[in-house]
């Protein structure tokens, strides 16, 4: 036991829960005839160097995230959009979007799992939320200086509220590049239309938009 150096705490509520025949249907990391490496999810995106690097990768694929929070955020997020638009309000969407060589950037490094890559499954919006006309700031890394650049560019810029996926990630760097660019415009986050990777963590980043003076509502 020696070489075990610190204990870390795994929340399961954070993990999808996939039974058996989803996992074997889905192909994760055995093909229907039984076989791992080729054919699989895994043997696909696995470029690991290191045995180390290769149980890690394993364990992600076989739990992916999804949590119940961020499922259950969907339809207020949904209601909270049409609201905006039927009082004459303007709906912007940020997109997570990475590409054929995530792997290769900072963020890969730390995080080696492919994920919203351009044009992928899980990349889109959720068909659950109507984007119709909405510009779409596609952002490769965690804040959107893009969407910035858009608020800038509007003529009258009353306050923005920010509303989404991942609370403690893009919800909360969002808010502060925003807070950062545009001091004076009033910033609100809806804390039930956003999910963070835990529950915990999800608080944790509302408390530090609300010492930033980033109302909490």
């Amino acid at each position: 036991m020696q070489h075990l150096r610190a204990l870390r705490r795994v929340y399961t509520g954070q993990y999808m829960v996939l039974d058996a025949t989803a996992r074997r249907n889905l192909e994760l990391v055995r093909t229907l005839r039984g076989t791992t490496g080729k054919g699989t999810l895994l043997g696909l995106i696995d470029k690991t160097v290191t045995a180390m690097g290769g149980r890690l990768l394993h364990g992600w694929v076989e739990q992916p995230l999804g949590t119940k929070e961020a499922i259950a955020i969907v339809p207020k997020v949904a209601a909270r959009l049409a609201q905006a638009r039927a009082d004459g309000e303007t709906v912007v969407f940020t997109r997570d979007t990475h590409h054929a060589d995530y792997l290769l950037t900072q963020e890969g490094r730390k995080l080696p799992v492919p994920h919203c890559l351009e044009g992928t499954d899980g990349w889109q919006i959720d068909a659950a939320l109507a984007v119709e006309d909405a510009p779409v700031f596609d952002k490769p890394g965690f804040g959107s200086p893009a969407l910035i650049e858009y608020l800038r560019s509007l003529p009258t810029l009353e306050g923005v509220e920010f509303i989404g996926l991942c609370t403690d990630i893009c919800v909360i760097t969002n808010a502060m590049m925003t807070k950062g660019a545009l001091p004076e415009v009033p910033l609100s986050v809806r804390a039930d239309c956003c999910a963070g990777v835990t529950p915990q963590s999800h608080e944790t980043a509302l408390q530090a938009m609300r010492m930033c003076q980033i109302s909490i509502v």
